[in-house]
């Protein structure tokens, strides 16, 4: 049956939405922040991925099904050692100041939403159905991301995985969505001078030109805001979730401002006085798990060596000063933190030269990553250690103790804490 030519009444007809301010123009001035934003967020999101070493082994990389979506960059390096402090940083704030733009855009085309008729040609229902899932995956995305940002885990499932197909999802309807709209944009830019948008006051502000897209009312309202007054709302909006988030990040006197973020501040004072993630409580450590009984085994082709906390103290030590980062986006200053170098671990098993990957287990009994594969180019990084001690002091059981792995470039989370076990040259 033929839908009727005239739209029902509501949202759908033309002279619904009265505001002044939409059209093409302004439209195209909060899309072209969110292309430039959302592909940086895209590009440092595919980072993160990689950081994980998803090839290297299952137990690296959880998600189901994954086939070519999965596909892997590169080895992640060690050099420079807070690459991945900067990435991800730079990933969840992004995410986090783009809110305002994000509503701001969705704002601005909510008239497309409701178009009549609903689908005009093969062309055109292609054109919606991007446009659905790009509304409904980049809502997704931003939803999920900020929840996981706040350790909100409320998901009907792992963050993870949830995450990893959304932003697939996601990324296919916004390419789709771009190739048919970047002309537009591009013509709409340069309908309007900027310099001129921004001096224009309220009182001089007047509807765009009507044109195809849809977007400017037929019927419109005295205007209450100018498209300088709009853009300048949403830029302060960005600014503030900057300032109230991205010191998790960037650390130094601005981590006070971090009010936004639950790793935000400096739990306390002392050589352990930093960020950390799960409490050994929380994963099920008990106290016998790393009590005197506890040992550190080293496993390699045919060996395998069983060491006291005292006997690691008693191998050669040495320091490195590294930050922790975490996928959330905070991340810690550089610390002082002493033990064992991975490669010297190695060589008492027979690798004394070129020594492989490692495989780490935890004592940890709940929860994710209680045990991950490092690669070859980890374990052989000077500054990548078995530390037994941060800043002088005893690691507290919260940051690892008896023993813990640091990398340099490596997610919090394949930063192993409470570490019993090392197979060099494990099985992938």
């Amino acid at each position: 049956m033929a839908l009727p030519s005239t739209p029902p009444p509501g949202p759908a007809r033309p002279g619904f939405w009265r505001s002044p301010l939409r059209g093409p123009w302004l439209t195209s001035v909060f899309g072209l922040v969110l292309l430039i934003g959302i592909t940086v967020m895209f590009v440092t999101g595919l980072l993160s991925y990689a950081a994980y070493n998803p090839n290297l082994a299952p137990s690296n990389d959880h998600t189901p099904d994954k086939g070519w979506l999965g596909f892997y960059l590169f080895p992640w390096p060690t050099r420079p050692y807070w690459l991945y402090r900067l990435t991800q940083g730079v990933h969840v704030t992004l995410g986090v100041v783009l809110i305002p733009v994000l509503l701001a855009k969705l704002w601005s085309v909510i008239p497309k939403l409701f178009a009549w008729p609903p689908l005009r040609s093969p062309r055109h229902a292609l054109e919606r159905l991007s446009l659905l899932l790009l509304v409904g995956g980049v809502l997704f995305e931003f939803v999920t991301g900020v929840l996981n940002i706040q350790l909100h885990y409320i998901f009907p499932g792992s963050f993870y995985t949830l995450h990893f197909y959304g932003a697939w999802i996601f990324i296919g309807a916004f390419v789709v969505h771009i190739a048919f709209r970047i002309p537009t944009m591009a013509t709409a830019l340069r309908s309007r001078r900027w310099r001129s948008e921004l001096r224009t006051p309220t009182a001089r502000t007047r509807p765009e030109p009507p044109d195809d897209t849809g977007l400017v009312t037929p019927d419109p309202a005295p205007p209450t805001m100018s498209r300088r007054g709009a853009l300048g709302m949403v830029g302060a909006g960005s600014l503030a979730l900057l300032i109230v988030t991205a010191g998790q990040s960037i650390g130094g006197a601005l981590r006070k401002t971090a009010l936004l973020a639950p790793r935000g501040q400096e739990p306390g004072t002392g050589p352990n006085g930093f960020q950390v993630n799960k409490p050994a409580a929380q994963v099920g450590i008990r106290t016998h798990d790393i009590g005197p009984a506890w040992r550190l085994v080293l496993r390699g082709p045919g060996q395998e060596r069983s060491f006291t906390r005292e006997q690691v103290l008693a191998l050669p030590q040495h320091t490195a000063a590294l930050p922790i980062a975490c996928v959330e986006g905070w991340s810690t200053e550089n610390q002082d933190w002493s033990g064992v170098r991975l490669r010297d671990l190695a060589a008492l098993v027979g690798f004394r030269e070129s020594p492989p990957g490692v495989f780490v287990e935890s004592a940890q009994r709940t929860g994710a990553f209680s045990a991950v594969h490092l690669r070859d180019n980890q374990v052989r990084d000077p500054r990548s250690l078995l530390a037994l001690r941060v800043n002088g002091a005893d690691l507290s059981t919260d940051h690892g103790y008896p023993a813990r792995i640091i990398v340099p470039a490596n997610p919090g989370v394949h930063q192993t804490k409470w570490v019993t076990r090392l197979t060099f040259g494990a099985p992938r």
